[in-house]
């Protein structure tokens, strides 16, 4: 038998055994706990399959992790860079009726200036990690 199925036996024989100890009113609890567990477990099976499907050439390594450093999931990808311009736009119509409400045209120019400057350094630093390369810190913090 597979130890990680000796595992799992373990850990239901477990499950038995306190809700024995602790009677039916933790049920419930118990076997949300089994289940999360047994969940940890299938997606951690379903990882190393996807790893061991894509290969070292796709950037991933026998074990899930990514073979690349600096590959891997990003905070901040591709997706954001069209999200944050998208964000902007949304919340800049809210914030054009206040600006322009308490500050006139000036208060308008202003707040436009600062959706502008976030829009900018927000490309501007993606477009240098990107010069920078994938195995650079993204900043001097993360050395």
């Amino acid at each position: 038998m597979d130890t990680r199925q000796d595992d799992l036996r373990r850990d239901l024989d477990a499950s038995l055994q306190a809700r024995k100890e602790l009677g039916p009113e933790y049920e419930a609890e118990l076997v949300d706990s089994f289940l999360a567990r047994l969940d940890a477990r299938l997606d951690a099976r379903v990882e190393r399959r996807v790893a061991e499907r894509l290969g070292p050439a796709n950037g991933y390594g026998p074990a899930g992790e990514y073979a690349r450093p600096g590959y891997g999931p990003r905070r901040f990808g591709r997706r954001s860079a069209t999200r944050l311009p998208i964000i902007s736009l949304v919340l800049g119509i809210p914030l054009s009726g206040i600006a322009a409400d308490q500050g006139g045209f000036w208060g308008l120019l202003v707040c436009w200036a600062g959706i502008v400057g976030v829009n900018v350094s927000a490309s501007l630093a993606e477009r240098i990690q990107d010069q920078r390369g994938p195995a650079a810190p993204k900043s001097d913090w993360d050395r």
